[in-house]
C-alpha cells in the first residue's frame, strides 16, 4: 500500500508539472533566428545551428527574411508587444543607430564574459551586438564573358563598352552602397567618399540606368540572377559570390571594388526565448572551430583569431590583403550613414520609381 501511494504521488506530481509549466517547457526548447536564408542559412545550421541543438537540446527555428524585413519586422514586433522571434544579424552599421538601440538589448552585460578573451576581436561583443563575421559588399563577374583582362575597379563596372552586358545593383532600404560605387566609379578618391555626393551619386548612376537588368532584395536574387546569365558583373555579398563558386560556376570579384561590412548578432526587446537566445550567441563566440567552417563555407572573417587560424589554407588565401585593406577596400563612416538613412532612402526611393 505504502508503495502504491508514493508511486501515485510522484505520478500527480508530474501530471501537476506538466500542466502548470507546458509554456516554459516549450519555451526552454527552442530560440527563433531570422536569416536571409539560402546558402547563408545552410551554412549557420550545419556549422552552428545543429551542433547547438546536439549539444543543448535545443531547437533553433530559423526564418528567412530581407536585411530591410527583419529591421522593420522588429520595429513592429516590440511597439505591438508580442515578440515572436528572438534574434537576427543586423548589420554593422544598422546597429549603431537609435532605430536599432529602440528596438534591441543592450548586452553590455552579457558581454562582460567576453570582454578579456585575447582571441576575440575588440568589438566582437558590445552594447549593440556581438560579431557574427565581417565580409564585403563587392563587385562580381562572370569570369567568362570577357575576352582580355576582367574588370577590376567600380569604373570598369561603368564601362559597358569594355564590359558589355546586364549589370546587378542591390535596390532595399540601404542604398549608401550603389551611391559610393558610383561615385567611386566617377573618380572620387577613397579617402574623400564621406560624405556622400547624393546629386552626383544619382548623375552617375542615371547613365548606366539602362544597362542595370537587375535591381535585386535578397541574396537569393543575386545568384539566381548569376545563374540565370541576366547580368555580367553586380554588386552583391561576398559570401553569394563564393557560394556561386562553390557551385563550381565561373565567377571571379574584386578586392579593388569592395566595401567591407558585418553583421552583429541583435536580441530583440522583449524575445521569448531571450536565455536561449544568449547561449546561441555564446556558443558561437566559444566556438572557433564553427566560426572556421562557417566562414570557410561563406568566405567571411570570423571574430575569433583561433577561427582564422584552423581555416583552410585556400579559404585564408583568399582573405583580403593588407595591400587591398590599405589602399582598395572602403570602410565606410557609419555615423554618417546613420545620421542621413532617412535623407538618403527618400532621394533613392524618388530617383528608382
Amino acid at each position: 500500500m505504502h508503495r502504491s501511494m508514493t508511486f501515485l504521488a510522484a505520478f500527480s506530481m508530474a501530471l501537476n508539472l506538466a500542466v502548470l509549466l507546458p509554456e516554459r517547457a516549450a519555451a526552454e526548447e527552442q530560440v527563433v533566428i531570422a536569416t536571409t536564408g539560402g546558402a547563408y542559412d545552410a551554412a549557420l545550421r550545419k556549422y552552428w545551428f545543429d551542433p547547438f541543438t546536439a549539444e543543448t537540446g535545443i531547437k533553433v527555428v530559423s526564418v528567412a527574411a530581407t536585411n530591410a524585413e527583419m529591421r522593420a519586422k522588429a520595429t513592429a514586433m516590440v511597439k505591438s508587444g508580442n515578440v515572436t522571434w528572438d534574434l537576427y544579424p543586423d548589420g554593422e552599421i544598422q546597429a549603431g543607430s537609435d532605430a536599432h538601440k529602440a528596438t534591441s538589448e543592450d548586452l553590455g552585460g552579457f558581454c562582460e564574459t567576453f570582454k578579456d578573451r585575447s582571441d576575440l576581436v575588440g568589438d566582437a561583443c558590445i552594447g549593440a551586438g556581438a560579431r557574427l563575421f565581417s565580409t564585403a559588399t563587392l563587385m562580381v563577374y562572370k569570369s567568362d564573358a570577357f575576352s582580355g583582362a576582367a574588370p577590376a575597379t567600380w569604373a570598369d563596372m561603368w564601362d559597358t563598352r569594355r564590359f558589355p552586358g546586364g549589370r546587378a545593383f542591390p535596390n532595399f532600404d540601404d542604398p549608401w552602397r550603389v551611391m559610393a560605387a558610383a561615385l567611386l566609379a566617377d573618380g572620387v578618391a577613397k579617402d574623400k567618399l564621406f560624405p556622400l555626393d547624393i546629386d552626383r551619386a544619382l548623375k552617375k548612376l542615371e547613365t548606366i540606368r539602362g544597362d542595370i537588368s537587375v535591381w535585386w532584395k535578397t541574396g537569393d536574387q543575386s545568384v539566381q540572377g548569376f545563374r540565370n546569365g541576366d547580368y555580367s558583373i553586380g554588386e552583391i555579398w561576398l559570401t553569394r559570390a563564393n557560394a556561386l563558386k562553390e557551385e563550381g560556376r565561373a565567377v571571379g570579384w574584386s578586392n579593388k571594388a569592395s566595401f567591407l561590412v558585418g553583421d552583429r548578432l541583435t536580441v530583440i526587446k522583449g524575445a521569448p526565448n531571450r536565455e536561449n537566445a544568449l547561449k546561441l550567441i555564446a556558443y558561437w563566440l566559444d566556438r572557433p572551430e564553427a566560426q572556421a567552417r562557417v566562414c570557410e563555407e561563406l568566405l567571411c572573417t570570423p571574430p575569433s583569431n583561433k577561427a582564422i587560424a584552423v581555416m583552410s589554407p585556400a579559404a585564408r588565401a583568399a582573405q583580403p590583403s593588407e595591400e587591398d585593406l590599405r589602399d582598395h577596400i572602403v570602410v565606410p563612416d557609419a555615423d554618417w550613414i546613420n545620421t542621413n538613412a532617412a535623407m538618403m532612402l527618400e532621394r533613392w526611393n524618388a530617383w528608382i520609381r
